[in-house]
């Protein structure tokens, strides 16, 4: 049995400094250290750049046995697996992209139980030859950690289904480990909205999680957002803005890989110094163009979601969106990328005038992502009629492929139970949850043409509703 025996608190800080170099924690690091070495639940929700992935990091260090850390990216594991390697610390990562001597190399460390930290993916944590190792009694886990939990919530009922069966995760575990063992489950995200906070506490089956949520307000940053009325404008505004910030680093978001590589070409037609940046790129080309941004050789990317999650460049002076994300947790993860370093950065969102008259493109991406949401409902439904009592997800896929999202939102409506990761029961009744993706998206096209403070609109929006008195000082509704 992994028995919780924490060391001392003055061990814990000796190893903090010996690693990481920093005299002493920020709140509530030392707090949520203390909450996973004693083997607790937690959902820690803290702004970008604000040390979380210390917090579950120092306690899988500090014990023997293993952390599962469970990611989104295969560009974040990455970053943070080779700052752990490069500190010479026990660290590995599992993903598709992985070469079979690499993948065979990490999992006989993992059966050697040579490893502290895993890092893989929903899909890796739930495939075969994993979760063959995982399994083995004498394999000691201690905690497994979902970082960016708010992933969840936004992919979860869409394209990465997986995401919602790690809530039987813990379980199935135990069961196969010695009696009296523990393990600990943390959710760690930047950006929440009190309804995705609910949901993340009831898909991993948090057990009375200690909550730690710090306000997400930063007063160096400073919000904007420009109507424009057509693409060329859009064009213009973001060649003019780029212009005025005098070679100091930054990223323009865009929604999907065609349009990051089709603006890159056309701003590098203009002279700029830029590069696309998204999934489709191979990982040595992403590894290039982050190396070449982080050292100021390149000033900027245009960049899907796929980057920024785990880079740390403190002095990112402005982000740009070139098109509006879809979702306002989205934007909150994105403009978390600048000014880590507490300077003052600018950010800048460009939207079509409300019409959609002369620039439809907005338009037209809001109504494909929920003409998506409710397509992907209707399958979901149809589906429901067909399935069979009890089922086995491999046996489900082969009769009826591409069921996977489907059987997501079956869990998420209260009409499918997950027994194990690997199969499910069906419940009478369910409900009729509130869309917590249309819900976000509504908010967002609010926050576009809001008059009141955009700060204060945000910390509204993620339960933070007097913080700031309605009044920031340094968006562009409050300077004007």
């Amino acid at each position: 049995m992994n028995r919780v025996s924490s060391p001392s608190w003055h061990q814990v800080r000796a190893e903090f400094q010996n690693i990481w170099g920093y005299e002493d924690f920020r709140s509530p690091q030392g707090e949520i250290i203390r909450c996973l070495l004693a083997r607790k639940d937690a959902l820690v929700l803290m702004p970008t750049g604000g040390g979380k992935s210390i917090c579950f990091q120092l306690p899988a260090l500090l014990q023997t046995g293993l952390t599962l850390v469970v990611s989104p990216l295969v560009a974040l594991m990455e970053n943070q697996v080779q700052e752990l390697r490069e500190k010479k610390l026990p660290a590995a990562l599992l993903h598709s992209q992985l070469t079979s001597p690499q993948r065979r190399e990490v999992l006989q460390k993992l059966e050697q139980q040579k490893l502290r930290l895993l890092y893989l993916s929903p899909e890796t944590l739930l495939s075969p030859p994993v979760w063959e190792k995982l399994i083995q009694p004498q394999l000691i886990i201690n905690a497994i950690i979902l970082d960016e939990a708010h992933c969840l919530v936004q992919w979860g009922d869409s394209f990465r289904s997986a995401y919602r069966r790690l809530g039987a995760v813990r379980k199935a575990l135990l069961a196969t480990k010695p009696v009296g063992t523990k393990i600990s489950v943390a959710a760690f995200t930047a950006t929440a909205e009190p309804a995705a906070q609910k949901v993340i506490q009831e898909v991993l089956e948090l057990q009375q999680p200690e909550i730690f949520s710090l306000n997400l307000y930063r007063p160096n940053l400073n919000p904007r957002v420009q109507v424009i009325w057509t693409p060329q404008a859009r064009k213009h505004k973001l060649i003019k803005f780029i212009q005025s910030q005098k070679n100091q680093s930054g990223l323009v978001y865009v929604r999907t890989r065609s349009d990051s590589d089709n603006l890159a070409i056309w701003l590098s037609e203009k002279g700029l110094n830029v590069s696309p940046y998204h999934a489709g790129l191979d990982a040595e080309e992403r590894r290039k163009i982050e190396s070449k941004w982080l050292n100021g050789t390149l000033q900027f990317v245009v960049c899907t979601n796929a980057f920024g999650m785990g880079i740390n460049k403190p002095d990112v002076r402005w982000v740009v969106h070139f098109h509006p994300p879809s979702l306002l947790s989205e934007y909150v993860q994105e403009i978390g990328r600048a000014g880590r370093d507490g300077k003052s950065a600018d950010l800048l969102m460009l939207v079509s005038e409300p019409t959609g008259w002369l620039d439809s493109g907005d338009k037209q991406r809001q109504e494909f992502f929920s003409n998506q949401i409710y397509q992907q409902q209707r399958e979901a439904e149809q589906l429901a009629k067909k399935l069979p009592k009890k089922g086995e997800i491999t046996a489900v896929m082969k009769q009826f492929p591409n069921s996977a999202n489907s059987l997501s939102l079956l869990h998420r409506d209260g009409l499918l139970k997950w027994v194990d990761p690997f199969n499910y029961v069906m419940i009478q009744g369910g409900r009729k949850p509130e869309n917590i993706q249309e819900h976000s998206a509504k908010k967002m096209r609010k926050y576009f043409y809001t008059k009141t403070c955009r700060w204060q609109f945000l910390l509204s929006a993620f339960g933070f509703e007097k913080e700031l008195g309605g009044f920031c000082g340094h968006c562009d509704r409050c300077r004007r």
